[in-house]
Order: structure tokens, then C-alpha cells, then sequence
């Protein structure tokens, strides 16, 4: 008999439903009952179809989704909580997780539902899944090509390196990661 997979779930990858994203397709505005259909596509295929109805008319404003998972059809609210902004004007909108209760910003697609992170503890973002060669890699090549963009700033048309007799602070910043990048030798880093 088979084993279960060990390959963690990749958050990056996962379908997500944010808060700044319903507020730029403008469904938070107030005292309103908006509906529409949020599509989940890779490569023009559709994956998912989630139709939304947000309702911010009433002390509890809520999220209604309805889908269908291998012809499954779930339909669950998700609500809302208000917190006053810190700048004195307005709220900040937040989603309660139905499956942990924690207040979050964005809900993933998780074996079926959307839900936090924190409802789900064997998932990961891909850098936590990286070796430390990966890692040391991935800050060499940053190193690299921070170093190449420097160098194209420093022979710009109109680039000041000296200003009133002194270098100025944009100089220095550039001479040092021109420096950084120096040291870091191409075929050492394949070779790794």
C-alpha cells in the first residue's frame, strides 16, 4: 500500500482571496449587497469559479462563496471584522478565518476551502523549503546583479559623483555595491 506525500504545500502557489483585492474590485463599499464571479486561471484554463456576494449593509458584514470542488458544491460565509484605522479616518477591513477565527488579510485555497494559514500547519512559502546552497546562491546572484545595475547608474548621462568638492551619498552607496559584487567570481558560483 502507498504512503501519504510529504510534499508540503507551497502557500505561494495557492489560489488567494485578499481583502486589498475585493476593496480595488470595489465590492467593500458600504452599505451595499455586491455579487460577481472571481476566476482562478493557469495558462487561460479556469480552475476554480467562485461566485462572491458581499453584503456590508449590517453590523456583520459578510463574504458569501459558492463553488463546486469534484462536483461537490460548498457555499459558506466568511465574515468580516471592522478595526478603526490608526490614522482616525475610516477602518480597516479584515477577514475572520471560519476554520482558526484568527483575524487575517488573505485566505488561501486549501484542501477545499479558503482559509488562513494557520488553519493549515503542514504548509510552507518556498523560500522556507530552500537549502541553505539554494539560499547562498539566490543572495550571490542579488549581489551580482545589484552590482550590474550599479555600474549602469554610475555611467549614466547625468550622474553627479561629487557635489561642493565632496562624493555624494548616492555615490558611496553605488561604489559599495559595486565593491560587493567584485568579489563574486561567475564560474565559482556554476561550479557550486
Amino acid at each position: 500500500m502507498g504512503r501519504h506525500s510529504d510534499i508540503p504545500i507551497l502557500y505561494d502557489f495557492c489560489k488567494q482571496l485578499s481583502v486589498s483585492d475585493l476593496k480595488k474590485w470595489n465590492y467593500l463599499n458600504p452599505n451595499r449587497i455586491t455579487k460577481g464571479v472571481i476566476r482562478f486561471t493557469s495558462s487561460n484554463y479556469n480552475i476554480l469559479e467562485v461566485s462572491i456576494k458581499v453584503c456590508t449593509h449590517n453590523e456583520n458584514p459578510f463574504i458569501e462563496l459558492k463553488y463546486s470542488i469534484n462536483g461537490t458544491e460548498l457555499n459558506y460565509c466568511i465574515y468580516f471584522e471592522l478595526t478603526p484605522s490608526n490614522l482616525g479616518t475610516g477602518n480597516i477591513w479584515y477577514f475572520s478565518c471560519p476554520r482558526s477565527n484568527t483575524r487575517c488579510r488573505k485566505l488561501y485555497f486549501i484542501n477545499g476551502y479558503f482559509q488562513h494559514r494557520a488553519a493549515y500547519d503542514k504548509g510552507y512559502y518556498q523560500t522556507q523549503t530552500l537549502g541553505t546552497k539554494d539560499k547562498f546562491l539566490i543572495r550571490q546572484f542579488d549581489k551580482l546583479q545589484k552590482c550590474n545595475k550599479a555600474e549602469s547608474q554610475l555611467h549614466s548621462k547625468y550622474f553627479k559623483r561629487y557635489y561642493n568638492g565632496k562624493p555624494t551619498k548616492r555615490y558611496l552607496k553605488i561604489l559599495k555595491e559595486i565593491e560587493a559584487g567584485n568579489g563574486i567570481s561567475l564560474t565559482e558560483l556554476m561550479i557550486k
